[in-house]
């Protein structure tokens, strides 16, 4: 593919700048330019994606600079299904703030061409370094849209969010040293040659690296008990900001999948597998503490951003169990809470906007609202693929970790939380839906929200993301061929090793 590899990240780079220095001034301009490079920022993954289907992984050099000194980019199945999902994502993401939500700040659009970068640059990278970076250009994106339109609950849980993250970003950079100390590379490809060969003296160095590093893709992950700053950023977020952030726990994962199955996984000697005694038993409580959430939730933005917390501790249970059928059963969960949770954001959104000030997303009983017919069909489509309900994309996505976590050690624990936690989801939106929908058809009176002109855009956002769950559980069959051969090549990293490398030296284990 050549430079279209790099093209995920430089396209939106250049988009951002291109709206600060010219089109500031002007919403609408700022508007067409941040779709349209949208709009061809999906067409570019999609080739991506097909691309990565049938070759091997390919490796472009940054400055013609050979790995593992050079700054790489790397496209492999797993990397080319992520910027694709990011790209979805965002097109939806952007129509639905291009209605209202990018006029309450200054800088909208280019901040979210910024975080786009950020995040395709985090599923491209090669180098842990290089991660690091990315996570830097993706949070200080964030920053922004998290305080964008300002608040004084959105301006706390903002300043929180921005503490918690600079915290982890020095546990990053103390992590990262500790590892090169070692073994003198930062390159992923090459981490997977030195580490089994890291002498026995520094063994425990190289381990308080590692874990180190993990704890701070657990806090991106929000995996107990590094996940409390969620909650109150998600839920106090703009919709369509929180909606976008639907991927930032996910980069987080993909991080503790990539590093710990490539540098640390089967191949690594005593240090294999080094994340999976700490990741299982943490994801199952994040599940249930989630979940619990969900059930105590006394707004809706809250519950929904719990409902996160709990598929996040799904989705980390089904990585954590490390083999190839529980990585493709858990992508493709990864694949359907994205959007579910993006869903219903938008959905929140349109639902707190039409009660008014006075209800907004309180789950109290009031009079009905413009829409309520329409928005409560959403709802009710969004939160039955988040409780993981037949016959959309989420029973499909938990059965399979269900049938991966056949042979685990937790089996009896994973299966009780999931089917107990479930069950629990139901309950949580079940009421919720009774309280904003069901009841208030009974009450008296037509909530009346002035200067109210119910744009299309947000609408067809939100129905957009139920779509994607729809195509998700129709084509089921074909996304899980490409997701087991994605985790095939997790497994076998040798094509990896050689397109960054060039050649595997023979004294990496199992070659």
């Amino acid at each position: 593919m050549g430079h279209w590899i790099v093209v995920p990240i430089v396209l939106p780079a250049v988009m951002a700048a291109l709206i600060v220095l010219a089109v500031r001034h002007d919403i609408v301009l700022q508007r067409i330019f941040s779709i349209t490079s949208t709009v061809a920022l999906v067409a570019v993954t999609l080739s991506l994606v097909i691309f990565a289907n049938n070759n091997n992984p390919e490796m472009y050099a940054l400055g013609d600079w050979p790995a593992p000194f050079g700054i790489v980019i790397v496209l492999d199945r797993l990397s080319a299904m992520m910027i694709f999902l990011t790209s979805i994502l965002g097109l939806g993401v952007i129509l639905f703030a291009s209605s209202e939500w990018d006029k309450r700040g200054q800088h909208f659009h280019a901040l979210f061409q910024f975080q786009l970068m950020g995040v395709n640059g985090a599923f491209l990278t090669g180098d842990v370094f290089n991660l690091f970076v990315f996570f830097e250009v993706l949070l200080i994106a964030s920053y922004g849209l998290m305080l964008h339109g300002a608040g004084a609950e959105r301006l706390k849980a903002g300043m929180q969010y921005i503490v918690i993250n600079l915290t982890g970003s020095t546990l990053f950079l103390v992590g990262v040293g500790m590892i090169y100390a070692v073994t003198g590379t930062l390159n992923m490809a090459d981490l997977a040659i030195q580490v089994p060969q890291v002498a026995a003296g520094d063994a425990a160095l190289l381990r308080a690296g590692a874990l180190i590093l993990l704890l701070v893709f657990c806090v991106k992950a929000a995996l107990v008990p590094v996940h409390f700053w969620l909650p109150g950023t998600y839920a106090n977020a703009p919709a369509p900001v929180a909606a976008l952030f639907a991927i930032m726990t996910k980069v987080g994962a993909y991080s503790i999948l990539r590093v710990y199955s490539l540098g640390f996984g089967e191949n690594a000697g005593d240090m294999a597998w080094l994340a999976q005694p700490y990741i299982l038993p943490a994801a199952i409580v994040t599940l249930a503490i989630g979940m619990i959430g969900v059930l105590a939730a006394k707004r809706l933005n809250g519950l929904i951003a719990f409902s996160v917390i709990g598929s996040m501790g799904t989705l980390l249970i089904s990585i954590a169990l490390f083999t190839p059928e529980s990585i493709s059963a858990g992508l493709y969960y990864l694949l359907h809470s994205t959007f579910a949770g993006a869903a219903l954001f938008l959905i929140g959104d349109l639902v707190a906007s039409r009660r008014g000030a006075v209800y907004g997303d309180k789950l109290e009983t009031a009079p009905v609202f413009h829409q309520s017919g329409l928005l409560a069909v959403l709802f009710f489509v969004a939160a039955i693929a988040m409780a993981g309900m037949p016959p959309l994309s989420g029973f499909i996505g938990k059965l399979m970790i269900l049938d991966a976590a056949r042979d685990s050690d937790l089996s009896v624990w994973i299966w009780s939380v999931i089917l107990v936690t479930s069950l629990m989801c139901i309950v949580g939106f079940g009421r919720a839906g009774s309280v904003l929908f069901w009841k208030s058809a009974s009450a008296e009176g037509v909530i009346e929200v002035e200067g109210a002109t119910w744009p299309v855009l947000p609408i067809i956002a939100a129905c957009g993301m139920l779509c994607a769950l729809v195509a998700l559980t129709v084509f089921a069959a074909p996304i899980m061929d490409y997701l087991q051969g994605t985790a095939a090549q997790l497994f076998d990293t040798t094509d990896y090793i050689r397109a960054v490398l060039g050649e595997i030296p023979a004294t990496q284990p199992g070659q």
